[in-house]
């Protein structure tokens, strides 16, 4: 934790009547955790400042809140706040230079370090966390709503494997204990996170069924429009789906393969070792070491990520014969 930077980000939060948050496009649990849990903090703590969140919205957090929609006057003077997004082209709403001032709120490798203000702690599993600290930096000042309470709880739950990624520590707990100790209602979500449709549920079945490896552990399965079609799912509940393929004992990476509109091919890529982000990186992609994505374009492209991955594999396993 950077306390004077943080201290700097409070500050500038206390300066600006008009605050904009700003998450990643196709957000996730941890992305709009963070950004409502943010927004809950800033008007419980400030009745008088005007607090949005713009860009796309993620259905399976809706329980969260819904973003706002305002025009590009509403920018202007404004304090800026991206979360959770690590380089500014995948900032959601591109009007986010048109603010006064630009704060940058993330946990991945800091690769683009733009924004007047960047607080970036990779320490931190996830993003939501972030704002913990800065709430419990100033929790003499600050107030945080049950609205807030569980957003911030969901971004945390969500980004963490629920709490089983790499990252977490005592740390993590002692923030998910202050949440407790504010009155979190943890059982209210899970019970929107637990509850899937039919379809759903028959979907997750064909991944199960349908997967592939490659020769040297590599697990994947791939994922057309056609099939979201037929299984009548959406593309977030699809790729929501990665980490069922986490659990084989000889696969330590693996890969959901799905095609977006207009047939633009991604890559949701995780692994138990071998660190992956860097070759993420080489297909347009990035993240984490061990929690990655790529935009791929092209069911070519994928083929070759998969080799390039393969081939990791291969390196990981061959190492860890030799050092045993």
């Amino acid at each position: 934790m950077d306390k004077r930077k943080l201290t700097l980000i409070h500050d500038t939060i206390k300066q600006y009547q008009h605050i904009i948050i700003a998450p990643h496009g196709r957000p996730d649990g941890d992305c709009m955790g963070t950004a409502f849990g943010l927004q809950d903090m800033i008007r419980a703590t400030y009745p008088d400042k005007r607090v949005y969140v713009v860009g796309e919205e993620a259905e399976y957090v809706k329980f969260l809140g819904r973003v706002d929609t305002i025009d590009d006057d509403a920018f202007r003077g404004a304090l800026v706040i991206a979360v959770d997004t690590a380089t500014k082209d995948r900032i959601a709403d591109k009007r986010y230079d048109k603010g006064d001032f630009l704060i940058k709120l993330d946990h991945h490798p800091n690769v683009d370090p733009y924004g007047d203000i960047v607080y970036v702690d990779t320490t931190r599993p996830a993003a939501a966390l972030i704002i913990l600290d800065l709430y419990a930096l100033f929790k003499d000042e600050y107030v945080l709503t049950p609205a807030g309470i569980r957003a911030l709880y969901t971004g945390t739950l969500t980004d963490t494997g629920r709490f089983k990624y790499p990252g977490v520590d005592g740390d993590t707990f002692r923030n998910i204990a202050l949440l407790y100790d504010l009155g979190l209602n943890a059982q209210d979500v899970y019970k929107h996170l637990d509850t899937r449709s039919e379809a759903f549920v028959r979907f997750k079945g064909y991944v199960l069924q349908n997967y592939k490896k490659t020769v040297h552990g590599v697990a994947y399965i791939e994922i057309t429009q056609a099939l979201m079609r037929e299984f009548d799912v959406n593309d977030e509940e699809a790729s929501s789906l990665v980490n069922e393929l986490g659990v084989f004992e000889d696969c330590p990476i693996w890969v959901l393969l799905a095609e977006y509109e207009e047939k633009i091919v991604r890559a949701r890529i995780r692994s138990k070792g071998p660190v992956i982000n860097e070759i993420a990186g080489q297909f347009d992609g990035g993240g984490h070491p061990m929690a990655s994505g790529a935009n791929l374009g092209t069911w070519d492209n994928a083929k070759k990520l998969l080799d390039a991955l393969d081939e990791h594999a291969k390196a990981y396993k061959a190492s860890n014969r030799n050092a045993s």
